[in-house]
């Protein structure tokens, strides 16, 4: 399957409003194509190796990032992707796990790639920004 981009990002928008983000972040996503970051309580854009990262995964994945949680672990620097898949049949499910407060994400170990995966994280709405909780 190959779903539009522009399917994508109005899909995108809707979970964006799901997780409250700031109307800001919303914006830049939607006017610069751009995901925005969420880290240690605030938003932020992405880095040149953070934004290489989220086309990597689009690429190889055929998806679209809509935002990206930044965390420091014991088991390295992960960024969370959350995406829109190509599989418009089973955005409705997840977008009841997003609000579950349990999405489908991929999380990306920057240190050491062997611990990537895909899986299901918690995350939680915080002052327009996201907090990831498991």
């Amino acid at each position: 399957m190959n779903i539009d981009r522009e399917e994508k990002k109005k899909e995108a928008r809707s979970r964006m409003v799901i997780l409250k983000l700031h109307p800001e972040a919303i914006r830049e996503f939607w006017e610069e194509d751009s995901p925005v970051l969420s880290f240690g309580g605030i938003l932020s854009g992405l880095s040149d190796v953070q934004k290489e990262r989220v086309r990597e995964f689009e690429e190889k994945h055929n998806s679209l990032v809509y935002h990206v949680i930044h965390n420091d672990t014991n088991f390295g620097e992960m960024l969370t992707l959350l995406y829109i898949s190509d599989y418009p049949e089973e955005w409705k499910q997840d977008r009841e796990d997003l609000k579950s407060g349990f999405p489908i994400a991929y999380v990306a170990n920057l240190d050491n790639d062997i611990l990537s995966e895909f899986g299901t994280v918690g995350v939680e709405p915080s002052g327009g920004v996201v907090l990831r909780t498991a």
